[in-house]
């Protein structure tokens, strides 16, 4: 009997993985990777050091499972890129679905990735890589998607997609900045406006 109950005693208690996830995602998006300490996440997760490193391996594991939770947030917006709409209208939704997400009353201000480990300490350049990946990754898909509208004819033939798509990169970057500062739905909202402008200038 006496063995049972230490075995009880000794099992870490059971959570739901999802729900202490999010908890360290938004601590992560509000304070970002070393703002974060252990003691921040584990306050807000709910759970024990202990049931951290059990669950999720090292503060970096957890970081990189945050990141893809978050990613699956703007999941909707940036699934545009695939469907069979012309190249300005799949940006003009990427653009305002972002000044939402950003803005959203809900959640830390700005885009967890977008302006995530800029500057980090040396010991941290691995989970920076990552982040600057993921940056490239989205960079990559917008310009596969302006030359798909090239090919499709609803773009310029003399469009430079890498160029465009890293003005579209900037552009978001600049507007999860302004998130941050304290600007509002509206104004982000005329910050794309702007940028639709500049891509429909590229419109066939």
């Amino acid at each position: 009997m006496e063995n049972s109950t230490a075995r009880r005693r000794g099992r870490p208690p059971a959570f739901d993985r999802d729900t202490v996830l999010s908890a360290a995602r938004e601590t992560f998006w509000a304070h970002g990777y070393e703002g974060a300490s252990i003691a921040d996440l584990t306050a807000a997760m709910g759970i024990t050091p202990q049931s951290l490193y059990a669950a999720f391996n090292s503060k970096a594991d957890l970081y990189r499972a945050a990141l893809e939770q978050y990613r699956g947030l703007g999941a909707d917006t940036f699934s545009v890129l695939g469907e069979p709409i012309d190249t300005v209208s799949a940006f003009e939704r990427i653009l305002r679905g972002s000044a939402e997400i950003f803005s959203a009353p809900e959640h830390p201000k700005g885009c967890m990735i977008s302006t995530a480990v800029l500057n980090c300490a040396s010991e941290n350049e691995v989970i920076a890589d990552h982040v600057a990946a993921l940056r490239r990754r989205s960079l990559d898909a917008f310009t596969a998607r302006i030359e798909r509208g090239i090919h499709e004819g609803d773009m310029k033939p003399e469009t430079t997609p890498p160029a465009l798509a890293r003005f579209l990169g900037a552009i978001i970057q600049g507007m999860s900045v302004q998130a941050r500062d304290g600007a509002s739905l509206g104004e982000l909202l005329d910050i794309a406006v702007l940028a639709i402008a500049e891509v429909a200038r590229h419109r066939a």
